[in-house]
């Protein structure tokens, strides 16, 4: 798709169908008002999904046992003891 001009108008008529056609054919449109460009719309830069898998991995270290707790003293200081 090569750049295309629309007015505010026909973008205001056709703003979804516009969108569609940016996303398929990755082009331009530029946007007029009384002749004069306002804007560009285009398609965004996708950056590639990254998995959340191993990310902490090497940054963090667990100390103690985490499953077992004692957390009676955290208690006491909630209760105002």
């Amino acid at each position: 798709m090569k750049v295309r001009v629309v007015n505010a108008t026909e973008f205001k008529a056709k703003c979804l169908a516009l969108l569609d056609e940016v996303e398929e054919q990755a082009g331009t449109i530029t946007i007029t008002k009384r002749g004069r460009p306002v804007a560009v719309l285009g398609p965004t830069r996708k950056k590639a999904w990254k998995s959340p898998t191993g990310a902490w991995a090497g940054k963090v270290r667990i100390k103690g046992d985490i499953v077992n707790a004692d957390t009676s003293a955290q208690w006491d200081v909630v209760a105002g003891k």
